[in-house]
């Protein structure tokens, strides 16, 4: 039997939409939206003031800093049991809660109905004892191909690639005219690289865009201030930075990039953005390193190199 009632299940700090820069954030509320559309009955666990298409399940105020996480995950998980016993006393349970979260699939032996957890993040930012009390009502699923060979041999483990609501991106011609700068975009933060891409504009004497989120953590605040500012001073009239860019506002960015600039730290296990710049006609500029390969096609919608040099 097809299941109907979906509940997802978000990172517990802070509040999502179609805004949000995080990519698992984007994946949640893309899911969601297209799942509603075709008539399944979906709520989302999310911090107050989350924007999706079904219905809310509000888990608490949005965090400022990130040392809250244990307390916020307490107060989140709380109310999503509470949730669903509220809809299963109602005769009308969840058949599935999709976790996005990263960590509520721990305790899905006590909710009482298959749960499937998305697993965003690299297998090494896992502990190793992670899969070894999996409850049997707990399956997976990797993000790329690359990423699924990383995890290994997992118990139910499937692959599910990620992908974008296309038509959201290729509704008006690709932009022909001459085009003037590089574009970063994302989250600022370590893993992803802004100071690389800044550093690779300032070498090869580009224009850069940098647009996207300092989100409220310390570490990110520390990074941002330490590593990201100085470089848009350095840079001068070369740069721009934009804060929480809209959808719109990215819409705008992507169509009208030379490139853009993909320079993550880490192996990707999968790049929205990637897919969002091809849709766009606007080509990716990245590391040869992870899902990226996956995502760009070299020579076609961008080119792979080895190093930032």
């Amino acid at each position: 039997m097809t299941c109907k009632k979906i509940l997802f299940v978000s990172y517990p700090l802070l509040a999502i939409s179609e805004h949000s820069p995080g990519g698992a954030e984007q994946v949640l509320v893309t899911l969601e939206n297209e799942l509603f559309q075709r008539g399944y009955d979906t709520w989302t666990a999310a911090a107050n003031g989350s924007q999706v298409a079904g219905g809310l399940v509000e888990t608490g105020a949005p965090a400022t800093v990130a040392e809250q996480l244990a307390e916020r995950e307490q107060e989140h998980n709380r109310l999503i049991f509470q949730a669903v016993a509220e809809h299963r006393a109602s005769g009308r349970p969840f058949g599935l809660i999709h976790d996005m979260s990263g960590s509520f699939w721990q305790m899905a032996a006590e909710v009482g109905c298959p749960a499937l957890a998305t697993l965003h993040l690299p297998r090494s930012y896992y502990p190793e004892n992670t899969w070894k009390k999996t409850a049997k009502n707990v399956s997976f699923s990797c993000v790329s191909a690359s990423h699924m060979h990383d995890f290994g041999k997992i118990q139910n483990l499937f692959l599910a690639p990620n992908g974008i609501t296309l038509s959201k991106f290729v509704s008006e011609p690709v932009v022909s005219e001459e085009r003037e700068y590089f574009l970063w975009l994302g989250r600022i933060c370590g893993e992803k690289g802004p100071h690389h891409a800044l550093d690779v504009a300032y070498a090869s004497g580009e224009r850069i865009i940098v647009a996207g989120a300092v989100y409220p953590f310390l570490y990110h605040q520390k990074f941002h201030a330490r590593e990201v500012l100085p470089r848009l001073r350095r840079a001068k009239q070369r740069t721009r930075f934009i804060d929480s860019p809209s959808f719109a506002e990215k819409l705008g960015l992507l169509r009208h990039a030379k490139a853009l600039l993909l320079t993550s730290t880490v192996a990707e296990t999968s790049s929205l953005v990637a897919m969002e710049a091809a849709a766009c006609g606007t080509p990716v500029i990245g590391l040869r390193r992870g899902a990226v390969p996956e995502v760009v096609r070299e020579g076609v919608t961008g080119l792979l190199a080895d190093s930032f040099e």
